[in-house]
């Protein structure tokens, strides 16, 4: 294994800085830190900014709201900080929480640090040096369904897990909750987003179980161990993580889990289109065999997991049209929130989850 496949930042983008001087200050009175403080940005995301905050040979990750952003949402970096810290003794696949600064005077809003865990994350384009053949994919998809399982069973009671948030009416506050999200940031009259609203809040299933979830689960939040890659280390962005009905969990998994066949829109998702990947329906049967759920109403979380990162590619979409980024990427970002709406309306029309 080359180490250039190991996830490496890169230069910080423009308008996206750090006052380097006042951090490495700030980084020697709580950490006690020496040397000259080196800042990259890790590159790829679309939501909170991450940087590498290097010492020398120890390096941290730094994480921070985007401009613009709701901080009450999914860029609270007091609330990821806190899940980090109960998570941490009780399910090792996290990074260990270093400090959580609110003073909007170091760096102008909240922000945390944590350990960073070396390893390959598997994003938009195959690692350099990296031989993605049916065989590995087939075991790398496999593992990421257990570890979604796994985490969905995790005891509620250990570390007070169950305080980390409110199960009762989840489902509807999360339906609810989305579509208004959507109402605020739409900039386009997208149709098959408005039908995929209506049909979602007539179509809401009875909560089988609580569980800790992710919210946020897919190849690009898994970093994998650089020398065998079906196996994962650490679970990153848990910052929307809370308890919740797990298939919920699930179908956001899914509307991450491209397919051969679908549009080229949405495949730089997750790498979970190439040969050898489970598809969105194998699963589903994975998932079913490892939880003993009934997942025979998997076609509504399908479609809430599209709805949603719609709604979350809309956000972004609109920041960036109001002016509070100037990332290049996100001006096409439209046509993935067209793409999501399609196939939440494919899966609407046609009633399954896979093979539109």
């Amino acid at each position: 294994m080359s180490l250039d496949a190991i996830d490496q930042p890169t230069g910080v983008r423009k308008g996206e800085e750090l006052d380097t001087e006042l951090l490495q200050s700030y980084l020697r009175e709580k950490l006690g830190t020496n040397g000259q403080l080196n800042i990259q940005q890790f590159p790829s995301g679309f939501s909170n900014l991450t940087y590498m905050l290097q010492f020398g040979d120890r390096e941290y990750v730094l994480r921070k709201p985007p401009h613009g952003a709701n901080i009450k949402g999914g860029h609270d970096m007091g609330r990821e900080y806190r899940m980090l810290s109960m998570l941490q003794p009780v399910y090792p696949y996290v990074p260990t929480p270093v400090l959580y600064e609110e003073d909007p005077e170091i760096l102008g809003g909240t922000f945390y640090i944590m350990e960073r865990v070396k390893g390959v994350i598997l994003r938009s384009k195959p690692p350099k040096g990296v031989d993605l053949n049916p065989e590995l994919m087939k075991s790398i998809s496999t593992a990421a369904v257990d570890h979604l399982a796994a985490l969905h069973q995790l005891d509620l009671g250990e570390n007070n897990l169950s305080t980390l948030g409110k199960p009762e009416g989840y489902v509807q506050r999360q339906v609810d909750g989305w579509i208004g999200r959507y109402e605020k940031a739409a900039t386009d009259d997208i149709l098959s987003m408005n039908e995929a609203a209506v049909w979602l809040r007539t179509h809401m299933p009875k909560t089988q179980k609580a569980s800790l979830i992710h919210n946020d689960y897919k190849y690009d939040n898994l970093v994998l161990h650089p020398y065998q890659l079906s196996t994962i280390q650490a679970v990153l962005d848990w910052e929307m993580a809370t308890i919740g009905d797990p298939l919920m969990d699930l179908g956001t998994t899914l509307g991450y889990w491209g397919e051969f066949g679908d549009t080229d829109t949405l495949k730089p998702f997750n790498l979970t289109w190439i040969p050898g990947n489970l598809t969105r329906a194998e699963v589903v049967s994975r998932y079913e065999e490892k939880t003993g759920l009934d997942c025979s109403e998997i076609v509504f979380y399908y479609v809430f997991g599209s709805f949603k990162i719609g709604v979350i590619v809309q956000q972004i979409y609109s920041r960036y049209r109001k002016g509070f980024t100037q990332d290049p990427r996100f001006s096409a970002l439209i046509h993935v929130v067209r793409a999501c709406a399609q196939n939440a309306a494919s899966a609407i029309a046609s009633g399954r989850i896979s093979n539109f």
